[in-house]
């Protein structure tokens, strides 16, 4: 990269290329907070109690997919109030299926089922690969989790040549089942390779060989370093080999995978590493009068956010809980805190004015966008556009609004979902174009902004709330 001007973006390629999944996603943040100084602690403890009385820095993850992290002040008292930037960790993709052999017509496939609401067509004609994680078993029988990451191209889901449907151009529809099956390799080259054995082949219960292809397996167990038959489970996904890169004549832009919500994710753990470094500590710990400051990036917000390490789970209630440890204080402790959600934001499209309100087209590098909907779709209020305003004011940004047209349909986010709790909630997020892509475009000034409003958001909130009196 040609230059230093969005240094922060830069790290967020560095991050989003490093993370092709959440599972990924959710490693990078731990390395990154444990440098910053975080302790990992586990949900299976029977106590926090000593580690919270002392203060410090703490994170913890579930199914490798969630990731909370939380600075606890000197002289934390039980029933404190928490300043909370809320994140989701995964984005639109193709999964491969539990039973994914197939082939076709001298081709082997690989079978896979749509997450989320991509826009599917984009990933026609890429160069695909699969990462995700692997259950595997050692020579004593002993089982892990291990990420794997395939670097190289791998899988592609080919178009039919325009001489063939000579109206695509007019508009291309395809089946997603039976015409979006990605090509792994032709089977006459399998005809001399070394077969699988498994004596047990027809019994789905003595392992996976039997559901996909060899050479998938053997792929995974060269990159792992293990024997095929270790091989005892996997959660894979497919994902664009091609870089994130900052792009743009300026290098204004950044060209990326995931963005949606990877973006927000790297920009939260930012925040709070940040919030703790030397030249920082000192004065956020002082003017945060008591709060807990917490990032939680949550799995499956994409589908609805309903798993055991998506936004409606037991995350966010079981720490409130362990942190205000009776009805009590917990309800004061609700009552004295406060949920950014964070999640992307759609950017003015040149080709495509009229599909925004006229009064609320945000632009990219023009600051974070405050969203709004009266449907509850999104779940701000008045109370939190004005805390947002004014954290943003402190460092010298820009507010945007964002409000969808009355005949169009709204997305949603976490934010309406963690409002339930009684958590004051504000969504936010900043432009990007081509939303749930395989390709998506961001500002990269935006990187420096979203940063600057999660690190005054914890260093700031708790005393400017004191100053707004509201019943």
């Amino acid at each position: 990269m040609s230059s230093s001007k969005y240094l922060a973006a830069q790290k967020f390629v560095s991050f989003v290329n490093a993370s092709p999944t959440p599972f990924h996603a959710v490693k990078n943040a731990s390395i990154r907070l444990e440098k910053a100084g975080f302790i990992k602690l586990l949900e299976t403890e029977e106590s926090w109690e000593v580690a919270l009385k002392r203060g410090g820095r703490f994170y913890y993850t579930r199914n490798q997919s969630s990731l909370l992290a939380f600075t606890v002040p000197s002289g934390f008292k039980p029933g404190s109030g928490v300043s909370i930037v809320g994140t989701h960790t995964d984005s639109p993709n193709l999964r491969i299926r539990p039973v994914s052999k197939k082939s076709q017509s001298g081709y082997l496939q690989v079978a896979c089922e749509v997450y989320g609401g991509g826009i599917w067509h984009s990933w026609f004609d890429r160069d695909l690969s699969i990462a995700g994680r692997v259950i595997v078993t050692d020579s004593q029988g002993k089982f892990s989790s291990r990420l794997v990451k395939i670097d190289r191209p791998l899988i592609r889901i080919p178009t039919l040549a325009i001489h063939l449907d000579r109206g695509v151009n007019d508009g291309f529809k395809f089946n997603q089942e039976t015409e979006f099956v990605p090509i792994l390799g032709l089977i006459n080259d399998q005809l001399n390779a070394k077969p699988v054995e498994s004596s047990k082949s027809d019994n789905p219960a003595v392992g996976i060989a039997h559901n996909h292809h060899p050479q998938l397996l053997s792929v995974l167990a060269e990159e792992l370093s293990v024997a095929e038959e270790h091989i005892q489970d996997f959660e894979l996904s497919l994902y664009d080999t091609q870089p994130a890169t900052l792009g743009g004549v300026n290098e204004e832009f950044v060209f990326s995978p995931r963005l949606d919500n990877l973006m927000s994710t790297f920009c939260a753990v930012e925040a709070i590493c940040e919030s703790v470094s030397p030249e920082n500590f000192a004065k956020v710990e002082a003017s945060r009068a008591g709060q807990v400051n917490i990032i939680a990036c949550f799995n499956h917000e994409e589908v609805g956010s309903v798993s055991s390490s998506g936004a409606e789970s037991s995350l966010i209630p079981q720490l409130l809980g362990r942190l205000a440890p009776s009805p009590d204080l917990l309800a004061s402790s609700v009552a004295k805190s406060f949920l950014i959600s964070a999640d992307m934001a759609h950017a003015l499209h040149p080709s495509y004015p009229s599909r925004f309100e006229e009064n609320h087209k945000p632009r990219m590098n023009g600051g974070v966008v405050i969203k709004t909907n009266a449907k509850q779709r999104y779940a701000t209020d008045a109370v939190g556009t004005f805390l947002v305003r004014k954290l943003i004011e402190r460092r010298g940004g820009n507010v945007q609004q964002y409000e969808v047209r009355n005949d169009m349909a709204c997305g949603s986010t976490i934010g309406p979902a963690l409002s339930k709790l009684g958590l004051r909630t504000v969504d936010v997020g900043t432009p990007m174009l081509s939303m749930h892509s395989i390709r998506e475009t961001g500002g990269s000034a935006d990187v420096d902004s979203y940063i600057a409003l999660f690190g005054a958001f914890f260093e700031g909130f708790a005393n400017l709330d004191k100053s707004l009196a509201v019943d």
